[in-house]
Formats: C-alpha cells, structure tokens, sequence
C-alpha cells in the first residue's frame, strides 16, 4: 500500500514523540520517492505500535492522601493547561500521586514522565514507592536514574532523577523529546539546577506544544513560578496536618567553636529524654517516632553515637544521609513488623521536605543546615553551616503532624526564629556567577544575561564572573569555553580551586595541591583564642612552614593525620584541644578532601594525568598549581610593607601570617580581606617568572628605550 507524504505526517502524532523528527525529515527528503516513503510508513507502524503497548495497563488504585481528593480538578487543569503549578504541603501525597494521575490520563505512553527531585536518595526512595504502589518491579514501569546509578528499561513510563540528570539530557536531547511529560518536584528550594531547567523549560515549550509541564513545591512563592510560566494556573493541595506543640529550648552559647557543637550533641539528648519521659507519664508507651535534623554528615554519626552510647530503653537509633549503603537507607523507610520502642531517625534537610519518614510524631530541630555560599571577601564557595529560614524550620516542625498531634521541640529561642528571613535564597543570588556561567556554556545553554531566569543575576556579576574566568583561562576573549574550562566544569568546586587541582595534575603535586585546595575551602581550623595569643602562636608554629602558609596546611595535615590514626576520638578531642585546633573544622577539611579524591579517582578514568603520588612535590611545582587560580592575588612589594597588587589594589601581610615577618619581594594570597585595611591572607614567596607562564594572555608588556644594534642590524628596545 502506497502513502503520500501527508498521509503519513497525518499519523506522526501517533507516533512516540522523540521518533517524530527523524520521520518528519524523511518524508520531507522522500518527496516521491515510493522507496523512502515505504521505508517512512515502516516506521511509523513501528513506532506506533511502540506506543500501543504502553496503553494497555491495569487500573490505577489512589491512597486515602488529601491530593486523591482532588484528582479531578488536578485532572482538568493538566488536560487544558500546558504549565500547572500544584502547591501542597509535606503529606499531601503530590510527590507519589501526581505521576499516576499523568498515566490515568493516558499521558506516558509517547513519551517518558520524567520527575525530578532535588536529591539522589529521593529519587530512589520515591520510585521505590511509586513502582509499589502499581504492582510492578523497579525498573519495569516506574525506573530512576541517578549518578552512577541507572534502573530504566524499554518498558518504563515514570523515570525519577535527579535534576542534574535532566539537565546533562539537554546537551543531546535539546528538545527533551523523550519526555510526554516533566514533572520538577520541590522548586521552591531553588537550587541552580532548579532554576536552569525553569529558565531552559520556558524556553523550549514554544517549540514543544505537546510536552506537559507541572511545577510542584511547597506552598512558598507560587505567584513566582506562575508569572514566569505566563501565568500558569495554581492549584493549592493542603496536606493532612494534625496540631504541633512547638517548644522551644535554646541551647547555651560557649565561647569556643567545639564547646558549641558538643553543646549541641547534648541538647539533642535532653530534647530525646524530656520526650521519652514525656510519653512514660502519658504511660501508654511508644506513640510514635523521633526525627531529628542535623546540618551535616558528620554531625549525624556524631550525635548517633552520642545516643547509643546514653542509657535509652527500648531506642533503634537510625541515620539517614546520602552516603549510606541501600541497606542501611531502606531501614528507615520500612518499620519492622512488630518492632517495639522508638525510632529516632537523625537526618539532613533531605526529610525536610524530599522525603517523608513514616511514624513521625516528634521532631527535634537544631535550626541548622549546611547552605552553599559564594564569598566575595575570599572569592571562594563555601559550605558553611548557617541558620535555617522560618519557612524551612515550618516545613520541619510539619513533619511531626502527619499521623497525629505531634511535638517539635527547637533548639533555638522563640527571638531567634522571628529574627530569621523568611525564605531561603535562590541559590543564584549565593553562588559565585563565574560557576554558574562556566556551567551554563559547558551545558550550551546560551547567553546567560538573555537567559530567562526566575531571579536575573545582576549584570555586573555577570561580567566579574567573565573576568574570573578569563584569568583562570576557562573563557578566550570572545567568552568562549576552553579546554581548560571543560576540564573545570567538572569538577563541582570553586573555579579557583579548580583550576588550581587541574594544573596539579600536570605538575605531579596532586597529594599536596588536594590538601590545601581542600583547607582552602573551610574556615581555618587553627584556633587563636584573644587570651591564648602566645600559647596558640607557639603550637601553630611547630609545624609552620617558613615561605608559605599553604605547605603549612601540608605539614599540619600529616602530623594530624599521624594522631588521627594513633588516638581514640576522645584523645584527638583532647589533642585538638591541647593544640589549639577545631576538632570540628579539622573533621570537615577530612570532608572535603575525601570528596575532592573520589572525584579526582574518577576523573583518571579519562585523563591518567590526575594521580595522586606518594613522593613529596617541590616547592616550585606545588606554588605553580596554585598561582593558577590566584593570578589576580599576587603582590610585589613597595616601600614599607605595602604590596602593590592587580588593578593597582595596595594591600599588606597579614601579622598573623610565619611570612609576615620576611616580607618577600613576591606573594600571592589565597584571600584579600578588608578590615581597617586590606590584608592578604594565606601568603607564599612567588616567582613573578611562573605568572607569565600561566597567564600569557593577562600580561601587559611595555617597552622602552628602542635603539639599533649594529650587530644584529635591527632596532631593539627594552622589555618591562
């Protein structure tokens, strides 16, 4: 049976979407050809027979959650709508429920549902949930993908990842034609990935009237994500809440760093006893579980032990962050039949609002998080850890209504939380703009200042970014990426730091560049109490390094990691203590650095340059690395002990620095800080030689006295 080729463009849009473009230009190409416009209508048979056995599926059963309540009208809103913005509380069920109305709907079948969650461990966790919920296999129907991990197949319809997945998709799926539907789950966290796929989404629906897109987030800022979305339609979901009994029960503040994070491990423990006790007066024993959220990985294995170590009856103390093994994750979603006592689950900001642990009725709350900054004092990123908004300590106090009246108890006084912003910021107003746009050209995503953001950046952020990148020689001239700009989209740090461990891995100092690159990027872990000025100074000084701040960092680490290995914990508390250093911090850099090597592991794979070596680097081969992302931190001296640095910034040593008192002719600065003056900090002895070297293109050469020489018979002039 012959076609002609607009019989056959009649049936593309039965076809599976991501088949439609190449079908499309074979006809076009085809004109007459009887041959080409078979091959075309084999094809589509093919194509469309693809999509048939999608549509044959067992009926759909919804839970009893408060969004099953309004299936039709969220029904509705889809069919009619291309963009629908849902709000719903934590426990409305839209995370689980939504991708299910999408397949009742028929939608699924020419194209993927894609749902995107901020973090792995929800990726998983949810399609675990959905993929139960329709009687099928994980990775049969309901699959995810996230990195390193992918469990999709031919026959799956609902594929969760994360959003950084979804967005590398867009480098060879400009159109994201292997989706029917996008479903972005919490976007009112706003992470840079967030606000891409919003900006890079607007942009594409004009070309793809037959993608559907839901938004979905927790009811902050709706009217937002609506007006960049033309308006889209709103639907509120509230979700099913019991009243909470918020107490407040600030801890003490210590002087010391280390007095407060150990003050806080124990005010956990009191929050713990007052509810257990709480329930045995009730004297109807266990009603329900404890969440408590922590800022961080390390603070959750420290107050675990903390609480298994206490004399609590009848306790299951359960951890839950990224890095754990499946195992030990699914531990916390799956409560043993006939389990008796109380859970206490101890987690980051991902139950805040990405997961729902079953069983919650109380919640402790440090009021803490670890938020990624952007420091323009020390133009480096940063994870510190910060106070939480009052939208995010409500998200967290809401965790405890869900099965019943619940009780939150928060670490911090009633004044602090009202004192506190509002909402969290985008994560775009926090971060260095020069790493969003370095990874904006490495995903092409265009000029970033016409790049339709929820939150424009402002302009002259942009151009600082451009600078940065250009002396890093991640850009050229024309603000086009370079070989060493896709090297450093790579690598999830600071574009300083960055190249920094790029030029290591040439200059075979990989060990030493990782430990201060890693230093580099928390608070200095030396400690110098106002009244220990003398005894701190004399304890730092052991294992300074005479010409540069930085292979101190070196020296300190080895000599610590030597007791790491020696002491019990208890002793390195003590040792730290002894020392003059932040158990805490030293714990974080061990971090960081542990981060840094696995990223670096995997980097080898494809470049066997980055190795780290057991033989000690030089002196001139560690410096190089470094003045690599710190070209514009370098000083000569001028009369006094001024230094003049880049863009004729004056500048001076730091007092507190081992280099301060030799004052070399050249320095470069991990930071220039403005206090009553600016003061480089983190100073080494530089060879101006190897700034020329590195950055060809920032150099300005003048000339001066020109005269002819006779014996090579041609003018020559003298080079500054």
């Amino acid at each position: 049976m012959s076609f002609t080729p607009r019989q056959l463009n009649t049936l593309l849009s039965e076809c599976r979407i991501a088949d439609r473009f190449k079908i499309r230009r074979m006809i076009d190409r085809a004109r007459k050809d009887e041959k080409i416009l078979a091959h075309a209508a084999e094809k589509i048979d093919e194509s469309i027979q693809w999509v048939e056995k999608r549509t044959n599926r067992d009926e759909i059963h919804y839970p009893d959650l408060p969004i099953s309540a309004r299936r039709d009208e969220i029904t509705k809103a889809i069919s009619e709508n291309q963009v629908v913005v849902l709000a719903g509380e934590t426990g409305s069920g839209k995370t689980t429920q939504l991708p299910k109305i999408c397949l009742d709907l028929g939608l699924g079948c020419k194209g993927l549902i894609g749902h995107t969650q901020p973090r792995r461990l929800a990726a998983r966790t949810v399609a675990s949930r959905i993929a139960e919920e329709l009687n099928t296999t994980l990775g049969d129907r309901v699959g995810y993908q996230v990195r390193f991990h992918d469990q999709v197949s031919d026959t799956t319809q609902v594929k969760l990842m994360t959003d950084g997945i979804l967005l590398a998709e867009t480098k060879h799926d400009r159109f994201l034609e292997q989706y029917e539907v996008l479903i972005i789950d919490e976007a009112h966290e706003r992470s840079l990935n967030i606000d891409f796929l919003l900006g890079y989404i607007k942009r594409i629906l004009p070309k793809r009237p037959d993608l559907k897109v839901i938004i979905t987030s927790a009811t902050i800022d709706l009217e937002r994500f609506s007006k960049h979305f033309n308006d889209a339609p709103i639907i509120e979901v509230s979700g099913r809440t019991y009243p909470v009994d918020v107490l407040y029960r600030p801890l003490h503040e210590l002087e010391g760093e280390d007095e407060k994070a150990i003050d806080m491990q124990q005010g956990i423990l009191a929050a713990v006893e007052e509810l257990l006790d709480m329930e045995r007066k009730q004297g109807r024993g266990p009603q329900g579980d404890i969440l408590i959220f922590l800022p961080g990985e390390s603070e959750i294995r420290e107050a675990a032990d903390l609480l298994r170590k206490a004399d609590l009856k009848s306790v299951d103390v359960l951890p839950l962050y990224a890095r754990l093994s499946l195992a030990e994750q699914n531990r916390v979603f799956q409560r043993g039949k006939g389990s008796v006592g109380t859970r206490i689950v101890l987690s980051t900001n991902v139950a805040e609002t990405s997961l729902t642990v079953p069983g919650i009725k109380y919640v402790i709350d440090t009021g803490l998080a670890r938020v990624s900054r952007y420091s323009y004092r020390s133009k480096v990123q940063r994870l510190p850890v910060e106070a939480i908004s009052q939208a995010s300590a409500n998200q967290r106090s809401g965790r405890c209504g869900r099965v019943s009246e619940g009780t939150c108890i928060r670490l911090f006084s009633e004044e602090d939380f009202f004192s506190r912003p509002e909402f969290t910021d985008a994560e775009i107003r926090r971060t260095n703009l020069a790493a969003v746009i370095l990874q904006m050209l490495s995903l092409k995503l265009g000029d970033i200042s016409e790049f339709p953001f929820v939150d424009p950046p402002d302009n002259r952020y942009i151009n600082d970014g451009f600078k940065l990148l250009q002396e890093l020689g991640a850009v050229d001239s024309k603000r086009h990426i370079t070989r060493i700009g896709w090297q450093l989209s790579k690598l999830p740090i600071d574009p300083r730091l960055g190249r920094m461990v790029i030029e290591a891995s040439r200059n075979n100092c990989l060990r030493e560049v990782l430990i201060i690159v890693s230093a580099l990027s928390i608070q200095d872990p030396r400690e110098r109490p106002q009244d220990k000025r003398q005894a701190s100074d004399e304890k730092h000084r052991l294992y300074a390094h005479e010409e540069s701040d930085f292979l101190t960092f070196v020296n300190l680490w080895d000599l610590y990691e030597e007791q790491r290995q020696a002491l019990s914990q208890n002793q390195l508390r003590k040792y730290c203590l002894k020392n003059f250093l932040s158990y805490m911090r030293m714990r974080e850099w061990r971090d960081t650095h542990r981060q840094l090597h696995i990223i670096c592991k995997e980097i080898k794979e494809q470049d066997s340059k980055f190795i780290e070596r057991e033989e000690p680097a030089s002196y001139e081969a560690v410096h190089r690395s470094l003045l690599a992302g710190l070209l514009s931190h370098m000083g000569f001296k001028q009369e006094g002990k001024e230094y003049l640095g880049a863009r004729n910034r004056r500048f001076f040593l730091f007092p507190g620095s081992i280099v301060y008192k030799k004052a070399p002719k050249w320095v470069m600065a991990a930071e220039l800080v403005e206090t009553s003056q600016l003061y480089a900090r983190c100073i080494a002895k530089v060879d101006p030689v190897w700034a020329e070297k590195l950055g060809p293109h920032l150099v300005k050469k003048n000339y001066s006295e020109p005269h002819w020489e006779k014996k090579r018979s041609e003018v020559v002039a003298t080079e500054h």
